[in-house]
């Protein structure tokens, strides 16, 4: 797995989650995982786990990996604005729609037709 403790419960927590999200309809499962973590994980958390995920660390299943590109890199100061992705990624603080949160009050995102 990876090499602390505090990594060690990232991963499960990662994992714990999409195992929650592994029980609802595939093409909402993406979307839970990074849906969930963009609004339960502090940018502390999310900076380390794209340390991880960058660095190769390993232990996160498949669902954990695919919903990265959806989770929210915490902003580096020395970054501006970007758009569309990078805007999502990297909104400062993390504050509302603009900055690539869902509108939606449920952790499980609405289906799209």
């Amino acid at each position: 797995m990876s090499h602390n403790n505090t990594d060690d419960k990232l991963v499960r927590m990662a994992n714990q989650i999409a195992t929650f999200f592994h029980s609802q309809p595939e093409d909402v499962r993406v979307d839970g995982v990074a849906t969930h973590i963009n609004k339960f994980w502090e940018p502390r958390m999310r900076q380390r786990f794209f340390e991880m995920i960058d660095g190769g660390i390993g232990g996160f299943l498949p669902l954990v990996i695919a919903a990265a590109e959806k989770i929210k890199r915490p902003e580096s100061r020395a970054k501006g604005i970007g758009l569309g992705a990078d805007a999502a990624r990297g909104a400062p603080g993390g504050q509302g729609a603009i900055a690539g949160e869902s509108l939606s009050e449920p952790s499980v995102p609405e289906q799209r037709v």
